[in-house]
């Protein structure tokens, strides 16, 4: 289901010396080669026999060359910051540091681009550039999972979301890190071109026309470094040492020293999540990892994961990775060795009952059983209810595209 998400006020018409079919890639020195590479092999290339509508791509230097990259190799961009004025779409596919300025004429361009109604596109750390240009103030935009705290900590302006693949807020998109470069990029020719065409593009490319899902799975633990260095990540290394526990964000607060109100504040200018959507992804994610590496019951990971019913993890897993714990675990060891799924692995405090592997055979042959009820909506005792859990906020999940987001979260 597609959404439009340009909002009247975002939109600019077009000025008269830039065409819709022409892309501007912006590159500079320093950039990973991959995520350079995503919306040249995208625009680029002519697949006008597979269904594909040609675009015209201008590869641009946004710096004096020669421009270099990762593993040594020196690009010479066949265009400067002048051919911009020419383009309908501007992609910054990357930038070389998350703590460096990036150079003004640059961030001239894109500006000028914008007010002239260019769609402008930062796929990865190219988030820092529109960033550092004022295009996300008050705007929803994603990164990488790692960089986005810095973002969010740096441009308190910005209301960065961690969790989505891509956000396409009309004339400015962003995508997280690496691969979502090209689920955007598919994105747009979508927009532009329907969905045959896009397929017909992710065939040529063999990936998904659509991912589901967004960055909660490849999400890990560790702490990225400006977090490291924050009086706050005490606390946060405390909550991620103690999701078997049931506390919430008022638990945290407390041992911050700090008014809920203010807490809320901190965590969210230092992780770019509100605390208690990060909490919640954190608990799922340790549920996705028990549900991958041993055989308890559903009802037992959603205990060990902090959750105060199996309802409520049932709830949540569902809304961020897209299927039930008992249809995720029976998808992840269908892609295993039977061997190595039929293997429980080591648990700190003692072997596995035999009821656990019981419910978990049963539950990756897709049978219900006595201790894992049948999938149900979060709290409401509704097959497939939407509602939200006790515990979080807000209405009923909207429907999305994959990796969408629409509006602001924040």
């Amino acid at each position: 289901m597609s959404h439009d998400s340009a909002a009247p006020e975002t939109s600019r018409k077009l000025s008269g010396r830039r065409r819709r079919e022409i892309v501007a890639v912006l590159l500079f020195s320093g950039g990973p080669i991959f995520e350079s590479s995503i919306p040249l092999s995208v625009f680029g290339v002519d697949r006008q026999d597979a269904g594909v509508p040609r675009y015209r791509l201008l590869v641009c230097a946004g710096e004096d060359g020669p421009l270099r990259t990762t593993g040594g190799l020196e690009l010479t961009a066949p265009h400067g910051l002048e051919a911009i004025a020419r383009a309908g779409t501007v992609v910054v596919p990357a930038w070389r540091s998350i703590t460096a300025p990036p150079p003004q004429n640059a961030l001239d361009a894109l500006r000028r681009a914008h007010e002239e109604g260019a769609r402008i596109v930062g796929l990865c750390t190219g988030a820092f550039v529109l960033a550092a240009a004022g295009l996300l103030d008050g705007r929803p935009a994603t990164t990488h999972w790692m960089y986005a705290p810095t973002l969010a900590k740096r441009y308190p302006s910005v209301h960065v979301d961690p969790r989505e693949l891509f956000v396409d807020d009309g004339d400015v998109l962003t995508s997280a890190g690496t691969a979502a470069g090209i689920d955007l990029c598919l994105h747009i020719v979508r927009s532009d071109h329907g969905t045959e065409a896009a397929g017909a593009l992710a065939r040529r490319l063999v990936v998904p026309p659509r991912r589901s899902g967004g960055q909660e799975r490849y999400l890990d633990r560790s702490l990225p470094e400006e977090i490291g260095a924050d009086p706050l990540a005490e606390v946060v290394s405390w909550a991620l040492e103690h999701l078997h526990e049931q506390f919430d964000v008022e638990t945290l607060a407390a041992r911050a020293y700090m008014s809920r109100r203010t807490f809320d504040r901190r965590f969210r200018s230092l992780t770019g999540s509100a605390p208690l959507q990060w909490l919640i992804t954190q608990r799922v994610l340790q549920a996705q990892r028990l549900l991958e590496t041993s055989d308890y019951s559903v009802d037992e990971v959603a205990g060990r994961c902090g959750f105060r019913s199996p309802v409520a993890l049932r709830g949540h897993f569902r809304r961020q990775l897209g299927s039930s714990p008992a249809a995720y675990r029976a998808a992840y060891r269908a892609r295993r060795p039977a061997s190595q799924s039929e293997r429980s692995v080591e648990v700190a405090d003692g072997p596995i009952p035999a009821q656990s592997r019981r419910t978990a055979a049963a539950a990756a042959q897709g049978q219900p059983s006595a201790s894992a009820p049948a999938d149900r909506g979060p709290e409401t005792g509704k097959p497939g209810s939407d509602a939200y859990a006790p515990g979080t906020s807000g209405a009923p999940a909207r429907p999305t595209l994959p990796g969408q987001r629409e509006r602001p979260v924040g």
